[in-house]
């Protein structure tokens, strides 16, 4: 068949290897982002004697800093454009992953010692000096990472719109964003065993390494859908469907589109409707990414790098892989209802914002096994994928393509934000929450060996619902996490209560 004939037949789908690009990319991001969460507890914790608090503060500031960059990555996608926007992100981030191998050697130059095993056996003041020195070299690594990261799904949103009709977006958001899903679940198979084999520093360099192979194919493969030799006829009137809508805003090309100024963004209800309900969420997704590795060892002592701990995390993740069909649920609802995009997309989120109340049975269900509070998480994260994928297709709903960018990087910082808070409460509330004693003249976080030894409470451990010490504390934030949601969608409907699309004037 020849090229023209099949222009006029046959569609054809190259907007699915588009998606599949998006879904690597995203994979790429979040093993990236995942490296730290599983080796600083078994691996990085002891040889820069960090707490909770130093890893709270890590994770903290990556928020804030991923935050902020996320307002100016919207823009900067707009106007860099979607190829080489992307290609400037992934490859900072990269960088960024990288980077954080070096930590431990400036680390030993900066306390004069020459190798891990001192810096294990350090004691006294420079004990404080380590976990100093270290903490803001992964913090300056971190916000090398946060600054790339920010510009992955507003690049990807924006992708999405060029490549999907309305109806589908919120599908093939749920497919790429799935990558999320796959990268924490390929992460505790790998990244534990690398830290083990050839050290924690390996583990950054070998997987920050594969962005730089993604940077490769995007290069090649992505352009307009109108410029692109392996879309049709056929699939690009399918792709640009929606603007043949009764009563659509007339479609033009993005160079002629007229722009949404910075400051415009904020005076539409959308934008703020979109902003809260990233606020309330991301942070209950982070805080499952970064804490429940540490969690797992905390509660119940199992280590990721263990059989059983790899087990547990590749479970969680595994159940977060239904979200796939989340995106799936607004298509069905306007196929049976006739409910414009938003309206549908309202409805299902309703739906998934109820799943994570699950979670306010995993510490109590925690004392007969640790496979159910990893059930119960897996289903809050995959609820949590499911309302992400149609949050994020809300702005293409509403806002021109030439400010999707720019919107998704505003929700982008709330989000930011709210994980900050949260991650930093987190980390401050597990160390108060276990109690402390004395330990030569100094007050310190009483753990189980301190206990073990016979130390006695200077600070008794906090008590919440016949919990005590860190469990405790877990229990609040899993309480936090699990009402979340209906908050967001309650705000968010209450902003905008019907489908209002922004046309600029």
């Amino acid at each position: 068949m020849s090229l023209n004939q099949n222009a006029m037949g046959k569609m054809t789908n190259y907007r699915w290897t588009i998606c599949a690009m998006l879904f690597f990319a995203t994979t790429v991001n979040y093993l990236d982002r995942q490296v730290l969460s599983l080796t600083w507890d078994e691996f990085i914790k002891p040889e820069f004697h960090w707490d909770e608090s130093h890893y709270g503060t890590i994770t903290s500031v990556f928020s804030i800093v991923y935050a902020v960059c996320m307002l100016f990555a919207g823009r900067f996608i707009d106007w860099m454009g979607t190829k080489k926007g992307f290609l400037w992100a992934i490859g900072v981030w990269s960088a960024g992953a990288c980077l954080h191998a070096l930590c431990g050697v400036v680390t030993e130059h900066f306390v004069g010692l020459h190798s891990a095993a001192e810096l294990m056996g350090a004691t006294g003041d420079v004990v404080v000096t380590i976990a100093t020195i270290s903490m803001y070299c992964f913090l300056a690594a971190r916000c090398v990472l946060a600054l790339g990261e920010a510009g992955n799904f507003p690049a990807a949103i924006k992708v999405t719109a060029e490549y999907f009709p309305k109806k589908d977006r919120a599908y093939a958001t749920s497919i790429f964003n799935a990558g999320a899903s796959i990268g924490a679940l390929v992460a505790p198979l790998t990244i534990p065993l690398l830290a083990k084999a050839w050290g924690w520093e390996m583990a950054f360099i070998v997987i920050g390494g594969l962005g730089f192979i993604w940077m490769g194919f995007w290069v090649f493969m992505y352009s307009k859908p109108s410029e692109s030799k392996h879309v049709n006829k056929a699939e690009l009137e399918y792709i640009e469907q929606d603007k043949h809508e009764e009563g659509a805003a007339p479609v033009v090309e993005e160079k002629d589109e007229k722009k949404m100024k910075f400051w415009q963004c904020f005076s539409y209800k959308q934008t703020w409707a979109f902003a809260f309900g990233k606020f309330m969420t991301d942070g209950v997704w982070w805080f499952f990414l970064f804490w429940t590795p540490s969690y797992l060892n905390t509660q119940f002592g199992i280590k990721t790098s263990e059989g059983l701990g790899i087990a547990l995390i590749f479970t969680l993740y595994a159940i977060t892989m239904l979200s796939i069909y989340g995106g799936k649920l607004p298509t069905i609802i306007i196929n049976r209802t006739g409910l414009n995009p938003y309206a549908a997309r309202m409805r299902a989120m309703l739906i998934f914002a109820f799943f994570p109340l699950v979670v306010l049975l995993a510490q109590p269900l925690g004392t007969i096994s640790p496979w159910l509070p990893v059930i119960m998480i897996g289903i809050g994260g995959a609820a949590h994928q499911s309302w992400s994928a149609n949050i994020f297709s809300t702005v293409s709903d509403m806002f021109p393509r030439a400010a999707i960018a720019s919107i998704t990087g505003i929700g982008g910082m709330a989000g930011g934000f709210g994980s900050m808070i949260l991650q930093k409460v987190a980390g401050n509330l597990f160390v108060y929450s276990s109690g402390s004693t004395m330990v030569d003249g100094k007050e310190v976080e009483m753990t189980h060996d301190l206990l073990e030894q016979g130390a006695q409470f200077v600070r008794p451990a906090m008590e919440f619902m016949g919990f005590s010490g860190k469990p405790a504390g877990y229990f609040i934030i899993f309480c936090v996490c699990a009402v979340a949601y209906l908050i967001g969608w309650v705000v968010m409907k209450a902003l905008v209560p019907k489908y209002k699309p922004i046309v600029l004037e």
